[in-house]
């Protein structure tokens, strides 16, 4: 469904569009083709008349480990690969938030990186309990362009986003819940967030829509004030001594 690469699985169910993260063997890491198709999918998803609400998922055992290592090693040495990926990171986050249809995150096992990016700008989110999120990016020498701390501020305490940021720490799910990073622990992730999202096509689709524009334009105004920066860090950060002393070491193991 849509014109996505093999990466990214899209079923409908009526109106409801379930996303399906599709590297099941890499733990949905993010590679090129995967990246490509979530900058494309949520005004997809927009533009489809027939949609209501959208699920997404990993497929497997993991929502998203974040970047695949060989993708960071075709970064940096690859300049129109960079520049593409930078555009491409600045749509993600723009698309979801500005995605006309409720975005309901199943998150089914660790959400690294992009995946814990794509949890936080998700509307809902349900956890697994062996779940977990983290954003490494410090980690491994990278800005965090399209990452939870440009969203974190906005949904719990500045010093709460400060530390996981600066350190990639591990927020366990029920920790998630606590902190307002998510809504619920439980055993199915997957299946609670479908039957979330039904109850939502119940509603009259105009208030629903309209409900979330109104909510979403603050998180809208707080993404756009950071997000050049934010880009143009990113870049940089790909071409620091740092962040290639990093990949050369990931790559060798």
């Amino acid at each position: 469904m849509y014109d996505m690469p093999a990466e990214i699985d899209v079923t409908a169910d009526g109106p409801l569009r379930i996303i399906t993260l599709n590297r099941p063997d890499e733990l949905n890491a993010v590679n090129d083709a995967l990246h490509v198709g979530l900058a494309r999918i949520w005004g997809e998803i927009s533009e489809d008349a027939g949609a209501r609400a959208a699920v997404i998922t990993g497929a497997g055992r993991a929502f998203s480990a974040g970047g695949d290592f060989s993708y960071l090693n075709e970064l940096r040495g690859d300049e129109a690969l960079r520049v593409k990926t930078i555009k491409h990171g600045r749509d993600l986050v723009i698309g979801m938030v500005r995605c006309r249809v409720p975005v309901i995150a199943a998150v089914n096992g660790p959400a690294v990186g992009l995946g814990c990016s794509l949890a936080a700008l998700s509307d809902i989110v349900y956890m697994a309990e062996t779940a977990f999120f983290a954003d490494p990016h410090v980690q491994i020498g990278l800005v965090a362009a399209d990452g939870g701390p440009l969203v974190w501020p906005s949904q719990i305490s500045m010093l709460q986003a400060k530390e996981f940021a600066l350190t990639g720490v591990r927020i366990k799910a029920q920790r998630a819940v606590e902190l307002g990073l998510a809504n619920h622990v439980v055993v199915d992730p997957l299946a609670e967030a479908i039957v979330c999202a039904k109850k939502i096509l119940e509603l009259p689709q105009q208030a629903v829509e309209s409900t979330k524009r109104l909510m979403n334009i603050q998180l809208e105004k707080s993404v756009l004030a950071s997000l050049d920066y934010a880009n143009l860090a990113e870049y940089v950060s790909f071409g620091t001594a740092d962040f290639n002393k990093i990949v050369d070491g990931l790559v060798s193991k």
